[in-house]
């Protein structure tokens, strides 16, 4: 198995005491209650006021401050005295902000993966064992009767939408300034087919970046219509199109058009998918493109990170895959990308890695 270096590090030899195991351990026994408690510290604003107070705050002026009980805040401030993300000073029973509750309050990637497991994980992963066993999406059930969350997409709640895409752009708008420079370096992009182009947020990037480039967005039909509304009366909205899809159908074809298409760009959308379904969907892509053609996977690949933290929520958000999204996908390492590649009959030419939140370009051709 190849590791980036930090990885390699962290995942190939014992760096814990056996104390810190131990703790490590009830830590996740113990893990739903964490984060629910985490997470109120952060939604009742405590950890706001922490941060801002230049000594420290009482249980008591934080009671009053927040109109929470005297208990409520009690037992918050003691269970986070233990998850590590308050501190205490025992001679004036003061509480400040730690390290760790510094990064849980201020850093964007932690608040977005906060709002996306509560908001649409957390009652699904009760169904975990469910989905593992039986290659389905056994949490989605809390939402609705779809065989994957993408055909719901449209119709769950209006804030577990709002958590949902703000996980998903977080994650790949960070990348689409670098992305743009090396699909469009050539300058001989004038046909891109966006394969699970969402709301169509790339497709604008498309077109406000470059002023000649056609964009045709491949996705279900409920997503297309989606997709018309937001980009409605924007900046090179004319150039942009719908084709709607179910790419899960082994018969359904990519438009060819008159020559095929110069770029094909599928972005957080092969990890959607199983590995059968993915060569499925790549082989199917090959059969449009032309001798020139390329397609640009980006994806998080998680052996491909600079830093441990960001493969340690790359393979958690595998098992959303699991219990929620579709029940057989994953983020995926990289030899397994290429893998699958070669099985569909394609090679791949390049890859960039560093971009945004970690993401990677996989350039494939014929």
């Amino acid at each position: 198995m190849n590791l980036f270096p930090a990885l390699e590090e962290a995942y190939t030899k014992e760096h814990k005491s056996a104390r810190e195991a131990q703790r490590l351990a009830e830590v996740i026994a113990w893990g739903p209650v964490v984060f629910q408690v985490s997470r109120l510290m952060v939604k009742f604003g405590i950890l706001d006021m922490l941060r801002d107070s230049d000594c420290g705050m009482t249980e008591k002026e934080l009671s009053e401050k927040t109109g929470l009980s005297a208990y409520a805040v009690k037992c918050m401030l003691e269970a986070s005295l233990c998850i590590g993300t308050v501190l205490v000073d025992t001679s004036t029973d003061r509480y400040s902000i730690s390290k760790t509750g510094w990064f849980l309050l201020n850093d964007p990637a932690t608040r977005v993966n906060i709002d996306f497991n509560h908001d649409v994980n957390y009652e699904g992963w009760f169904h975990l064992e469910e989905a593992l066993r039986e290659g389905r999406p056994a949490g989605l059930k809390h939402f609705g009767d779809w065989p994957t969350v993408y055909e719901g997409l449209s119709s769950l709640p209006a804030d577990v939408q709002k958590s949902w895409f703000g996980f998903d752009h977080f994650y790949s708008d960070s990348s689409f300034p670098e992305a743009l420079k090396i699909v469009f370096k050539d300058n001989h992009t004038r046909s891109l087919y966006d394969v699970g182009g969402n709301t169509g947020k790339w497709a604008l990037k498309c077109v406000e970046y470059d002023e000649d480039v056609k964009v045709t967005i491949l996705d279900l039909p409920q997503q297309i219509g989606m997709m018309r509304e937001n980009v409605k009366g924007k900046k090179g909205a004319e150039r942009i199109s719908g084709y709607g899809i179910n790419l899960l159908d082994a018969n359904a074809k990519f438009p060819v058009g008159e020559q095929g298409p110069d770029v094909i760009w599928m972005s957080q959308f092969l990890d959607c998918f199983s590995e059968e379904e993915i060569v499925s969907i790549l082989s199917r892509a090959k059969e449009c493109m032309k001798e020139n053609s390329r397609i640009f996977i980006m994806e998080t690949l998680w052996d491909r990170q600079r830093f441990e933290p960001a493969a340690f929520c790359l393979t958690m958000t595998s098992l959303y895959f699991t219990a929620i999204a579709n029940g057989n996908s994953k983020m995926y390492h990289s030899d397994d990308m290429t893998r699958l590649i070669k099985t569909a009959g394609l090679e791949v030419e390049k890859i960039y890695d560093g971009l945004g939140q970690g993401h990677s370009i996989m350039v494939v051709k014929k």
